[in-house]
């Protein structure tokens, strides 16, 4: 869709290294497209720990969700600066990544992930989106933030490229 209400370009956005680079990739993708980018967080209100674990978060569950949101609206801006709202939407969405990102990928045109794995391999997430995704998937990789024509090469919406 050609207009800043439709689907649009999904990235998955975890505050890691990968993401960030995934991010930037998206909103110049979105720009291109000129359609809007939806910024998607997996946030769970009970992280697993192990039984032995000395880690203890007295913070009731809306006080961790509001911190998880204040925490990507800082990190969007660290990355984007102040986008504009109709153009950038951010979303805190309850659940382990894989499932979010699945679910939220039927509506949306491209879904995008950063790739931190060892070369040869994936993690859960992206193996998990690459098969089930409702969309197509780019996957950027370390290289994408070098200088270049594979970084500055323009997919198509069929594509499934890693960087």
């Amino acid at each position: 869709m050609n207009d800043r209400t439709g689907p649009g370009v999904l990235v998955g956005f975890s505050g890691s290294p990968a993401s960030r680079l995934a991010l930037r990739w998206a909103a110049g993708e979105a720009r291109r497209r000129r359609t809007r980018l939806r910024i998607v967080r997996a946030w769970e209100a009970c992280p697993a720990l192990a039984p032995y674990s000395a880690v203890h978060d007295s913070r009731t569950r809306h006080q961790r969700m509001t911190a998880a949101a204040a925490q990507l609206s800082a990190d969007v801006r660290r990355e984007l600066g102040e986008p504009p709202a109709s153009e950038v939407v951010t979303e805190l969405a309850e659940g382990t990544a894989e499932r979010v990102l699945v679910a939220v990928s039927a509506g949306a045109d491209l879904l995008v992930l950063g790739d931190h794995a060892e070369p040869g391999s994936a993690g859960p997430v992206l193996r998990t989106c690459l098969g089930r995704a409702h969309c197509p998937v780019v996957v950027v990789g370390p290289a994408a933030a070098l200088p270049g024509e594979a970084r500055d090469r323009r997919l198509t919406a069929t594509d499934t490229v890693t960087f």
